[in-house]
């Protein structure tokens, strides 16, 4: 803002043309950039944070066009005056409805003659008649609320009293019910003397301005209520599943006792595209008949509500695999229990029960990859007996297979999405290509290592899970 005007002052030289120009057109072409990068931005408004995006957006051009109205302005100078026309009375034509000259007033009260001149804009920013008399300082107040009243007056009197420049806002009320926010620029004009002798100020409205804003505040809120939501779900996920998973820092023995044990390891894969948590799980216990329960699965979504679904249906299988349920029985079980749930919900599961006097697996599956068994250098996926996703038909059965195992065979179950990229044959092809570097490790952790190590731990789109169990010497 200048220092106070005063009454005898040379008015200030404008820009020159070619300078102001020059802004224009860089105003314009950051303009189209913009609104070039607006158009090209996918979003279905669905977001919070993509409604952010587009409020931003939005606010950004209104800015951009507001400044280059301001610099037209500069640029082409007070409207001429028509011949023969005293400049009091001249009165500009309308400008377009929205543009910025339309939201742009300008007033000068004078002290000395109590008369106040009033721009037409200024009428239409107001919604008062523009044949009638412009208000003067006394009488502009009763056009203000109630609550912003004491902020127009502390202005005002800032400026007349203390020759205060004039820089706030307040809200009128307009006489056809309408709200608009204005904001006021202005100064005190001085006399010879040094009193001030008069008042001018410009107003614009700011309504559109101040509601877009609101509108990137708004939207910036709920973009942060909604983070810290997902950021509240994904960490009770991660406590449910490492509250309900075995740990995958040690191998386990199981049983711990006897003969033809299985030594098991397993490892969680974390996704590397999500920041959500999905519902795959992998489970090793040593049950109370002295036989092995082995299982990995994958509830379809992320969240916490899949992975409350996913401790359920664990839960659910550890139950009826330690009262005795044989896989094809607990699948069918799982199903009818997936069926009921208040949240539907898919999913797929292998289940292998092995006991260690025989070494004799048996198995079934939910619409899920069979597991891979390497023996003497060679793996092959085990023959699938017939079962569906789990929560896609009520009342389906599901088959069981039965596999002898040897000593230092190696079994490997897996949920989809182990193999960055790949899935089906291409998938099952990449985890039998590590034959030989299963053929060559001691353990089952060094297995699993192995798998990490060619597939990686977090590239991934979805997570996965890999358990490797090993069949004593």
């Amino acid at each position: 803002m200048p220092s106070h005007v005063s009454a005898d002052r040379p008015a200030a030289q404008p820009p020159g043309r070619g300078s102001v120009e020059a802004l224009i057109s860089q105003t314009r072409r950051l303009k189209g950039d913009v609104d070039a990068v607006r158009r090209d931005t996918q979003s279905t408004g669905s977001h919070p944070e993509e409604r952010w995006q587009r409020a931003l957006y939005d606010l950004a051009l209104h800015q951009l066009n507001d400044l280059d109205e301001h610099l037209a302005q500069l640029r082409d100078g007070p409207a001429p005056l028509p011949a023969g026309v005293e400049a009091a009375p001249v009165r500009r034509s309308s400008p377009a409805p929205g543009s910025l000259l339309s939201r742009v007033g300008s007033a000068e009260w004078n002290l000395l003659t109590d008369e106040a001149s009033w721009s037409g804009e200024l009428y239409r920013i107001l919604g008062l008649d523009p044949a009638a008399p412009a208000l003067t300082l006394d009488e502009l107040p009763s056009l203000v609320l109630d609550e912003d009243r004491p902020r127009l007056t502390a202005m005002v009197t800032d400026c007349l009293v203390d020759a205060r420049p004039i820089d706030g806002e307040f809200r009128v009320l307009r006489p056809d019910g309408n709200i608009r926010t204005v904001h006021m620029m202005g100064e005190p004009v001085l006399d010879g003397s040094g009193s001030t002798a008069s008042m001018w100020a410009v107003l614009r409205d700011v309504s559109e301005l101040r509601r877009s804003q609101r509108t990137v505040r708004e939207t910036r809120d709920t973009m942060q209520r909604h983070r810290r939501q997902a950021e509240t779900e994904q960490r009770l996920a991660v406590e449910l599943q490492e509250a309900v998973l075995p740990s995958g820092r040690d191998a386990l023995r199981l049983p711990r006792r006897g003969p033809g044990t299985l030594e098991v390891a397993a490892r969680h894969l974390p996704s590397g595209a999500s920041t959500l948590l999905g519902g795959d799980w992998y489970d090793a216990l040593e049950l109370s008949d002295g036989d092995t329960l082995l299982s990995v699965g994958d509830l379809t979504g992320h969240g916490v509500a899949v992975a409350s679904g996913m401790t359920m249906l664990l839960g659910a299988v550890r139950g009826m695999a330690m009262a005795g349920t044989q896989p094809g029985q607990l699948m069918s079980l799982l199903n009818q229990l997936l069926d009921v749930t208040v949240q539907p919900a898919l999913g797929s599961a292998v289940c292998c029960r092995y006991r260690p006097a025989t070494r004799t697996l048996t198995w079934a599956q939910a619409g899920h990859p069979a597991p891979l068994l390497f023996r003497g250098g060679t793996g092959c996926a085990l023959s699938a007996p017939d079962g569906v996703l789990l929560g896609v038909t009520s009342g389906a059965g599901y088959g069981q297979a039965e596999v002898t195992l040897e000593p230092g065979d190696l079994l490997l179950l897996h949920t989809d999405g182990v193999v960055p990229g790949h899935s089906g044959t291409d998938s099952l092809g990449a985890l039998l290509g590590l034959a030989p570097r299963f053929g060559a490790a001691r353990t089952a952790q060094d297995c699993v290592r192995a798998v990490v190590e060619e597939f990686g731990e977090s590239e991934r789109e979805d997570e996965a899970c890999v358990l490797v169990a090993k069949v004593s010497e």
